[in-house]
């Protein structure tokens, strides 16, 4: 999928992001209750999953 289709997911709908990053487990059950909690905390951890495994340069 596409980078900037997923960083779309993710401001707009975090679950389903971290679900198409990392499949249904406990990742996606933690975004599930902090999108809950918040917009903000539930994107944030799904931009952060996405980005996790990229070297920074």
């Amino acid at each position: 999928m596409s980078s900037l289709i997923r960083i779309l997911l993710a401001i707009f709908f975090p679950p389903i992001a971290v679900l198409v990053t990392t499949g249904f487990g406990l990742q996606f059950l933690l975004n599930i209750v902090l999108w809950i909690l918040g917009w903000l905390p539930g994107t944030v951890h799904a931009l952060w999953l996405m980005n996790r495994d990229r070297p920074l340069v």
